[in-house]
């Protein structure tokens, strides 16, 4: 027997699809969508957006004279999908263009490519729903905690002396900071990025740095202390340990001394130890899914026998209305028809009619078995904890290799084939786990399910005709992936660059073998030392994507995010109440972020116009052309900023005395 009780009982009746509820749906997932493809592509990590869309919601509804608890949740559900996409898509569009496919970013194929990946993830989900959250009770983390900002609307936490508007106050706050950090670095550019030093000492060299990005610290406030430890101890491994060894076997690059040799020595060198010890966590990830993926296809497969049987009983549809998905017809159809267009791109890419069905049918079957698993996975762990990254590692690679049956090693249009497959996976996969967190929230608050589904299909399409402009503006004002005379600080995109380097190695380009070989190495050891960790009980573990990751990363993106897992440490520390500064510091991170990722996307637009308006300055903004005192600004920006959300966390932490949470 279910015994949680939704806000709104089943027989009660409220509006949910509502005109207001949908344009501002529309407007939170494209916006929440583009800041995550910013944040992906520069930090290599995304954060969910459940709670700051549910929290802009509520503060927006609130203006109308007749809103409720479920339109709230219609919304949150509906952007939350769109940022979800977006985490899809940077993972492995981009990649095309670094293979070579494309010179710019196609509008139609990747809108394609991203609805028809989105759509899947959201189909393959709904037979799921009543499996793992009803009858299983799967915890949902993400979900259940969206769902007790949602309650606020309805007055359940009203005791405690919140308010909507309070929270929307600091999530608006934290935006404006944001973007005028961004603005004064990136548009008037008062001061560089980054402060980097790197010394010579012999034959090697010594690096050390931190981004000046509020964003960064945001991240690292909201994945706390122990993921961004972990994510800094793969760059300590990385730049101050690997690249110095690798300077006294071989010495600097030709005529590189300090900086640039550093530079150098990691682009070149390190990085791929980085790809290695990511490929053997992905090839881990998916072993560990063996028992997630056996009880998903168990769950199919009984819940389908229980929709037959109702079927062929004839019963009188008695369902409540909380209870009640998507139809059978309602996910068969679009899921037929979504084959059609993939069929077409595949063959054109391959050329080979043949070639193109085969591929359609892998990505079917592939996007059916991982979204299921990221929604398992999300019910267990968490969305923020999904191994989305392992699973398109391991897709990629398996694609890759059927292609290469199929075409030959050598073939042109190999590695963009796995990847289109790949993205496809990655976008399904995504979504899955986000879909049944906004269930469980919904079916904590009493939403419809049906209604939920169809707001998740609304977000997918929402971000994925939004996602081509928003990549197109950051590759031309910032450059993706490899440095260039035009962008010599590019937005890293560690997992599409991870992504063209695996197909191209395997149709023919090749690795730096021995060197993906010691990355393996490292990611085998830090598997063997995660496990003496869990068998020991300990709550420290060590995640070998994260490491991975850290090692892939510049180490002063990550010396930043572990700046701010310290400012969640102590703030959480200092807090009386852990729950409440989570919440605080989550919205006033979360505003940080977003303010800087728009604030990125609207510094790049000049750049489009000035293509259609001559004389028009790319750059209209810019005082400088050389940061007149380097990042030290910056520096005094990023500590006040730690020191504002570390007040916050604490100050808004602190409920009245002798109130007491649920």
């Amino acid at each position: 027997m279910n015994q949680e009780h939704p806000v709104v009982p089943a027989a009660v009746s409220l509006p949910e699809i509502t005109v207001k509820a949908v344009v501002l749906s529309v407007i939170l997932a494209a916006v929440l969508a583009a800041a995550n493809a910013y944040l992906g592509l520069f930090a290599g990590m995304t954060v969910s957006a459940s709670i700051p869309a549910a929290v802009a919601s509520m503060a927006i509804l609130r203006l109308f004279r007749q809103s409720n608890i479920l339109e709230n949740n219609i919304v949150q559900t509906a952007a939350s999908s769109g940022e979800a996409l977006a985490a899809g898509v940077i993972f492995t569009i981009p990649a095309l263009l670094l293979v070579g496919y494309w010179g710019d970013f196609d509008y139609w194929q990747t809108t394609v490519i991203a609805t028809v990946g989105g759509l899947l993830g959201v189909l393959f989900t709904i037979p799921l729903r009543r499996a793992l959250i009803v009858t299983a009770r799967l915890r949902f983390p993400e979900g259940v905690a969206t769902a007790e900002v949602l309650k606020v609307s309805a007055g359940a936490h009203r005791e405690q002396g919140r308010e909507p508007s309070d929270d929307f106050k600091a999530l608006a706050t934290a935006a404006m900071i944001g973007g005028a950090a961004k603005f004064c670095e990136s548009g008037l550019r008062l001061w560089t990025e980054s402060i980097e030093a790197a010394a010579q000492i012999g034959r090697t060299v010594l690096y050390a740095g931190i981004n000046l990005s509020p964003a960064l610290l945001a991240v690292g406030f909201i994945i706390g202390l122990q993921t961004s430890v972990v994510v800094f101890v793969g760059g300590v491994i990385g730049w101050l340990v690997l690249m110095p060894a690798y300077g006294l076997l071989n010495g600097l690059p030709a005529d590189l001394t300090g900086l640039e040799a550093a530079r150098t020595i990691w682009s070149h060198h390190i990085r791929y130890v980085g790809i290695g010890a990511m490929l053997i966590g992905g090839l881990w990830t998916l072993t560990k899914l063996r028992e997630p993926v056996w009880r998903s296809l168990r769950t199919l497969h009984d819940t389908y026998r229980a929709s037959r049987v109702a079927h062929i009983n004839q019963h009188t549809d008695r369902t409540d209305r909380t209870d009640r998905d998507a139809s059978l017809p309602w996910i068969v159809a679009p899921f037929v028809l979504s084959l059609f267009p993939m069929a077409w791109l595949y063959s054109r890419v391959v050329d080979s009619l043949s070639i193109g069905l085969v591929m359609t049918v892998v990505m079917a079957l592939a996007a059916f078995l991982f979204s299921s698993v990221a929604a398992y996975m999300a019910g267990l762990v968490g969305s923020s904890s999904n191994p989305v990254s392992g699973v398109t590692i391991a897709t990629i690679m398996l694609a890759a290799l059927l292609l290469v049956l199929f075409m030959g090693s050598g073939h042109p249009a190999g590695p963009a084939a796995a990847l289109v497959i790949g993205a496809v996976v990655c976008c399904a996969a995504a979504m899955g786990g986000d879909n049944l967190q906004d269930l469980k929230t919904g079916h904590l608050v009493g939403a419809t399910p049906w209604k939920q589904q169809i707001m998740q299909v609304v977000g997918v399409v929402t971000g994925a005709l939004v996602l081509v402009p928003v990549l197109s503006l950051l590759h031309a004002k910032y450059g993706i992936g490899e440095p260039t005379v035009a962008h010599p600080h590019p937005l890293s995109a560690p997992q599409a660059t991870l992504m063209a380097s695996l197909t191209r190695s395997v149709f023919g380009a090749g690795l730096p073998w021995p060197l993906v070989g010691l990355g393996a190495a490292f990611g085998g050891l830090v598997i063997f030392m995660d496990g003496k960790l869990e068998a020991r009980g300990s709550t420290f573990r060590l995640p070998v994507l994260a490491v991975a990751l850290g090692m892939y990363l510049p180490l002063k993106l990550s010396a930043a995010i572990v700046f701010g897992g310290a400012v969640a440490a102590l703030a959480k520390r200092a807090a009386s109440s852990g729950e409440e500064t989570s919440r605080s510091g989550l919205l006033f991170s979360a505003g940080l972020i977003t303010g800087e990722a728009l604030m990125g996307i609207l510094l790049a637009m000049p750049i489009a116009l000035a293509a259609l308006i001559p004389g028009l300055s790319a750059d209209p903004f810019t005082l400088f052309d050389t940061p007149p005192i380097a990042g030290w600004p910056g520096l005094a920006v990023i500590a006040l900023v730690g020191i504002l959300l570390y007040r916050v966390a604490t100050r808004t932490g602190r409920p009245e005395r002798g109130n007491r949470h649920r």
